[in-house]
């Protein structure tokens, strides 16, 4: 029998309201602001919430973290995307990036070594998976990597690594063997970014703006071999990772970040429609107006028990793949359904920056694209649900 609902857990109720608390004293609407023209993501409020503990939600037990609760690590994304991505976004490179990875795919070794930083919020990891030429069709990429002896030498490019100018490890995908064996061939590495024969440029852009994205060359780079993510023998082998749970888990955290905003555009368009007046009362009086926040907050809904439901099985370790993608998928696209009627509601004000609401629009319309795109999420379903 298929479970589809269930109360969530006393402890989780309690980081919701530790964060909310949190985010109303260090992380203010008017910083907020500050933060995304800045482009930017502020390191000292990060190490207070740093402190509380909470990157260690994806880390077991055994290596310092507070053993895995999925659903208490995707609600402290909910809760801290509700106020931009200046605070979320940090959190998921390490607690995802960097926790959620290494405890599915490490080796013994590389996670003795990084899990208890990482459980105590002391590393940042970047993805290291679209290039200039490969979006979608990861199992395309052309940065190469050979052994050599202990030693692997890394060289091509990579782009859209988030984050890589300040993050300590690349979690990167490169081809490790011939082109013409797509899926045989890959491999992940663990890549220090301070490592001799890296290279950066930053890349603009309109959404997520708590950092640049980055592209990343790599000139013949050196690394142990010890840094094949699962150890040597996963040389080759990296599609498996690829499409492991950590993937799953790559769709949820992404859809908690769409909803979070999502739910942020929806309360800031509910306070103002209660606060403006025209033609004599509050617009939310107004029918059209009333509809479009009903309407959204009922789209908000459904994808709040899309969200926790894939969430709940992928920490049970049941099977999600098809959840996942159906989560992704239908957030990210009513996300922007969501934006767009709140945008309207608010009128000209909401494309200023008296408000939020102009960076919630940016921040949704970027949803369907990033983490695995709206069409491939159609086309993932299709192939599981053998279509």
């Amino acid at each position: 029998m298929r479970q589809t609902f269930i109360d969530e857990p006393a402890h989780v109720a309690e980081i919701r309201d530790q964060l909310r608390r949190f985010v109303a004293a260090e992380a203010p609407r008017e910083k907020r602001i500050a933060w995304d023209k800045a482009h930017s993501w502020p390191r000292d409020v990060y190490a207070k919430l740093n402190a509380l503990g909470l990157t260690a939600l994806t880390v077991p037990a055994e290596y310092g973290g507070a053993g895995q609760d999925l659903v208490a690590a995707v609600a402290v994304i909910e809760e801290l995307a509700a106020a931009g991505a200046f605070l979320a976004g940090p959190y998921i490179h390490t607690a995802f990036y960097g926790g959620m990875n290494l405890s599915e795919n490490g080796s013994p070794e590389q996670k003795a070594e990084y899990l208890p930083r990482l459980a105590k919020g002391e590393l940042f990891f970047a993805y290291g998976l679209s290039e200039p030429n490969v979006g979608g069709d990861l199992a395309s990429v052309e940065t190469r990597a050979e052994l050599d002896g202990d030693t692997v030498v890394v060289n091509g490019a990579k782009r859209w690594c988030t984050g890589a100018d300040w993050a300590d490890v690349i979690y990167c995908l490169v081809r490790s063997g011939p082109a013409d064996q797509r899926y045989r061939n890959l491999s992940f590495l663990l890549i220090p970014t301070d490592t001799p024969g890296i290279r950066m440029q930053g890349i603009e852009h309109s959404n997520l703006r708590y950092t640049d994205s980055q592209d990343v060359f790599f000139d013949n780079v050196r690394i142990p071999a010890s840094n094949i993510v699962g150890g040597r023998e996963m040389w080759n082998q990296g599609w498996k990772l690829l499409a492991g749970r950590a993937l799953d888990v790559e769709k949820i955290e992404i859809s908690a970040t769409a909803f979070g905003i999502a739910q942020a555009a929806c309360k800031e368009a509910w306070a103002y429609a209660q606060e403006r007046v025209q033609f004599g009362k509050a617009i939310s009086q107004h029918q059209a107006i009333r509809h479009k926040l009903v309407t959204a907050a009922t789209k908000l809904e459904a994808c709040r028990h899309m969200l926790y439901h894939a969430a709940w099985l992928a920490n049970e370790g049941r099977p999600c793949s098809v959840e996942t993608s159906m989560a992704k998928l239908f957030i990210a696209d009513t996300g922007v359904e969501i934006a767009l009627a709140c945008q309207q509601v608010m009128g000209a004000y909401a494309m200023s920056d008296a408000y939020e609401m102009e960076r919630h629009v940016r921040d949704l319309l970027g949803m369907p694209i990033v983490g695995g795109s709206s069409d491939m999420q159609r086309n993932n379903l299709a192939s599981l649900m053998k279509l």
